[in-house]
């Protein structure tokens, strides 16, 4: 006995079966843009998808936001940072990382201090954030 499932379009489909007809109008416009050859040629380089992905994780959390916010005007060392924030030492370092790796935020030695600054990148997506919530 064939078993039952559901396909993505909530259509009964049997195990085996072909793949059914797509809608007229998904089928044209698919055909229109190239097919799924065309479909494909939308999706970003991997290395940029990876680059866009490490950007929106960096901006997804309240504790880096605030940390922008804080290095927004004026480049602060993780000592002052960390006072502000009350985090443990690791969990600081590694929303740092996250804001580094993301082009977000840059660290510039200075003797035994490291002083965080916000990037040109970081300060114009985080404007972006202030007018995405209005």
């Amino acid at each position: 006995m064939k078993k039952k499932t559901v396909s993505c379009c909530g259509t009964p489909v049997q195990e085996g079966d072909p793949v059914t007809e797509l809608p007229e109008k998904v089928r044209e416009e698919l055909n229109a843009r190239g097919g799924m050859e065309g479909l494909a040629r939308q999706i970003p380089p991997r290395k940029k998808l990876e680059e866009r992905s490490r950007i929106y994780h960096a901006l997804s959390d309240p504790i880096r936001l605030s940390i922008l916010y804080i290095i927004r005007d004026q480049p602060l060392c993780v000592c002052v940072i960390n006072r502000f924030m009350r985090l443990s030492g690791s969990k600081l370092s590694y929303h740092l990382t996250s804001l580094k790796e993301a082009g977000l935020i840059e660290g510039e030695y200075q003797g035994n201090w490291i002083i965080y600054s916000i990037t040109e990148r970081g300060r114009r997506l985080l404007q972006c954030t202030e007018h995405a919530g209005t």
